[in-house]
């Protein structure tokens, strides 16, 4: 026997209102109306407001869906690039509402699904297209580094043209940057400043790892008047694990390759007063051929200190200036005592071989030195100097506690950002 619903469960939207039936079933005997096809509400679709006269909807008003009767099981909604429009659906089924921003200048489509008083199923989908921004002012963000091979250290960088000190707006850009890792990996955004935001995994990238990173900004309201714009993606292929640990009081670096010892190599590192820095340091670049002068460390020419050397195979690892280089003037120190300016330096040979193992994105970790710690941020990328919970404890996202976020936190972070 057929029949038709007893009720019919309205949907009505802020940007649209739909009168959506709740679902027809075709049943006899015992039949599961749950397993019937949701009914096809097309012939109860209306509008009101800006969608019924044509005009596009207002990004800065939330999407709001009711149900006068039966209650709404589920919305997904989600534009034409992929991007989810996040929402809240309250207890009992008779409203849902958005809690993230509409992106501008956006086709969304949105699915709801409904039941009956008699579990009958329901089903609507529906467009809209929101308008473009009224202003012109859009928040850039630069992706680093340039995508392509790197080593298990290197960090991922975001650069915003324009500061974001707010907390929520904070939280809401980096909802927006998305990292995605192959195979997955626990990993954070921290806020270095109200310009730029560094993202590393808690541990190491795994070796061979794929890491692709978006920002889905493009056309989000993000404050008064400041709008997201459209950034370039990238992709990092990580290569094998490289990671040199230099003990500056034993006068060794040990290189390992993928948790395998490759090589033991006498150094010397800074002598007292130019001590080397301890904790670990990312290779920023690789030079041949480096001219070396002591005038821009800040050490007066014509001093005892003073120097002005060529340097062969030159791998930088800070910004203002420490390498790990050939240093064939030293090489009846290397191994014996510490001698040089804040540099590791290594005979030729070994210098030109561990030129020839590492890249861009390795780790050098410097230990037992009587040197400071290498500064997590504007030397070059100390970003793992930092505990895991001090590192989380720079998102915005996650709440400033020994416990991490708060359940509500929780609930909306990604799974690849806790």
């Amino acid at each position: 026997m057929n029949h038709t619903p007893r009720t019919r469960t309205v949907v009505s939207c802020t940007l649209l209102v739909i009168a959506l039936g709740a679902g027809g079933t075709a049943c006899s005997g015992g039949g599961n109306p749950l397993t019937a096809k949701p009914y096809d509400a097309t012939d109860q679709l209306s509008f009101t407001g800006p969608a019924a006269e044509g005009k596009k909807a207002d990004p800065d008003k939330p999407l709001e869906v009711t149900a006068e009767d039966g209650r709404i099981t589920d919305v997904t909604a989600v534009d034409a690039t992929g991007r989810y429009l996040t929402g809240e659906l309250s207890a009992d089924g008779s409203r849902w509402h958005s809690t993230s921003p509409l992106a501008a200048d956006a086709r969304y489509t949105v699915r709801v699904s409904t039941e009956d008083g008699d579990g009958a199923p329901g089903r609507k989908v529906l467009t809209f297209v929101t308008s473009k921004p009224t202003t012109k002012k859009r928040l850039q963000v630069s992706l680093g580094p340039d995508s392509g091979m790197y080593g298990v250290g290197q960090p991922v960088t975001a650069k915003l043209d324009k500061p974001v000190s707010d907390r929520a707006q904070r939280a809401l850009v980096e909802r927006s940057l998305r990292v995605d890792s192959v195979p997955a990996v626990q990993g954070a955004w921290h806020w270095v400043d109200d310009k730029e935001l560094h993202y590393r995994p808690k541990d190491y990238w795994p070796a061979h790892a794929t890491v692709q990173v978006h920002s889905d900004l493009d056309g989000v309201k993000i404050g008064d008047r400041l709008w997201g714009a459209k950034s370039k993606p990238l992709k990092l292929t990580i290569g094998d694990s490289v990671i040199a640990v230099t003990d500056a009081s034993a006068h060794s670096m040990t290189v390992y390759k993928n948790g395998e010892e490759i090589n033991q190599i006498p150094v010397t590192t800074g002598k007292p007063g130019f001590e080397t820095r301890n904790g670990v340091k990312v290779v920023l670049g690789k030079e041949y051929y480096v001219r070396m002068r002591s005038s821009t460390v800040g050490i007066a020419e014509g001093s005892s200190d003073s120097y002005d050397l060529p340097v062969y195979y030159a791998t930088r690892v800070t910004w203002s200036g420490e390498y790990v280089h050939a240093a064939p003037w030293s090489t009846g120190s290397q191994g014996y005592a510490n001698v040089s300016h804040g540099c590791t330096g290594m005979s030729t040979s070994n210098a030109e071989w561990f030129f020839n193992h590492v890249e861009t994105g390795d780790v050098v970790k410097v230990v037992n030195s009587q040197g400071n710690t290498m500064e997590p941020f504007g030397n070059g990328f100390g970003d793992w100097n930092l505990a895991w919970q001090k590192w989380r404890s720079g998102s915005a996202l996650v709440a400033d506690t020994p416990d991490g976020p708060s359940p509500s936190e929780r609930a909306r972070l990604r799974p690849e950002s806790l």
